[in-house]
């Protein structure tokens, strides 16, 4: 006996491979329904390799009898429907940036902080992380536990997926007016994209820092450690899935190459390649439609007393998003919740 589960921005980017993954790993369902804007209904998405969905409109939809719901519309969406669907007796899975601050609110990483599900109670919410800070958070947790961080400096190569289809889009046909000389207009990006990067995502603060940079900063520390020092520079690159980072970690404690790369082998959800001859480290291009979060080029960091340096991808709408949420309905399913209707079941 399954949840009936509802996917939020069913029609976008996250919310496809929400759906892709749901049926990939089996999630127990009976039910599955895909949720969008007005102007998405009617419009049909996959479910597994053979069905379809309808969509429907969020705005009319009532949640009730709906036990889970993963949220991938957009903050200013979920801010009024997240609520909603909580308050109707949906736990929801949020992967936009609304709740993740929010002190009643987990910010969950299932490799890295399991046991902070269990505060979803107090809002019947709980929050994906920003996809950059899921993939460098699940490196470092292995490497926290045995020689504790004091700081990190990251510089993020990040797809132009993580800003959505309209973003793929303008990166192609940007790509293709260069090569037939056409006039370029950015609309997605502030400046042209294709055969360029960008030091630039999400808005700009008062400290000069962009949002996203500032994401990283405070989500991890709420993750993984608070007295974690971060500093992150967030760039846009001419590549369609998968982040990339270079990560400069500060350790408090001795901690060799060779001890971290074996707790990184052991660790879950990491897989190391790290040979230092050709083609011996992960590209983003080889992690599109993994997984995994991918650690190559472990080195030591001669410039601190207990350093090192590592490279690390992740296809940011898998692990970044969508499988980081599918994982958090899975941890719910084991130790938190029951179908509605078999609770029903069980109560006649």
């Amino acid at each position: 006996m399954g949840y009936r589960v509802a996917v939020v921005g069913a029609t976008g980017n996250v919310g496809r491979e929400m759906l892709t993954t749901l049926h990939e790993r089996e999630f127990p369902v009976d039910d599955v329904v895909a949720l969008a804007s007005t102007r998405s209904i009617g419009s049909e998405v996959s479910w597994g390799e053979d069905d379809t969905l309808k969509v429907q409109a969020l705005d009319t939809f009532s949640f009730k009898g709906i036990d889970i719901a993963l949220f991938s519309p957009g903050a200013k969406v979920s801010a009024v429907h997240a609520p909603r669907a909580a308050a109707a007796g949906t736990v929801v899975i949020d992967n936009t940036s609304q709740f993740r601050m929010d002190p009643d609110v987990p910010l969950v990483v299932p490799e890295v902080n399991p046991k902070a599900i269990a505060r979803y109670t107090k809002r019947n919410i709980i929050a994906n992380p920003n996809c950059s800070t899921i993939q460098m958070v699940v490196a470092l947790k292995p490497l926290h536990d045995i020689a504790r961080i004091k700081r990190v400096v990251v510089a993020t190569y990040q797809s132009v997926s993580g800003k959505g289809k309209e973003a793929m889009d303008e990166l192609f046909t940007q790509t293709r007016a260069i090569y037939v000389n056409d006039p370029i207009k950015p609309e997605q990006f502030t400046k042209r994209i294709a055969f360029n990067v960008i030091p630039h995502i999400d808005v700009f603060m008062e400290d000069g820092s962009t949002k996203e940079e500032w994401k990283m900063v405070v989500e991890t520390r709420k993750i993984l450690d608070p007295d974690i020092q971060v500093s992150a520079t967030c760039v846009r690159v001419p590549v369609f899935i998968g982040h990339a980072e270079a990560i400069n970690v500060e350790f408090e404690d001795e901690i060799s190459v060779e001890r971290a790369r074996a707790a990184l082998k052991a660790a879950p959800g990491v897989t190391v390649i790290d040979h230092r001859v050709d083609e011996g480290y992960v590209t983003p291009q080889e992690c599109a439609g993994e997984d995994a979060v991918f650690v190559s080029r472990i080195r030591k960091d001669p410039t601190v007393k207990h350093g090192l340096t590592l490279w690390v991808v992740a296809d940011n709408l898998r692990k970044g998003a969508a499988l980081n949420a599918v994982q958090i309905a899975e941890l719910l399913d084991r130790d938190y919740l029951e179908p509605a209707e078999k609770k029903r079941l069980g109560a006649r």
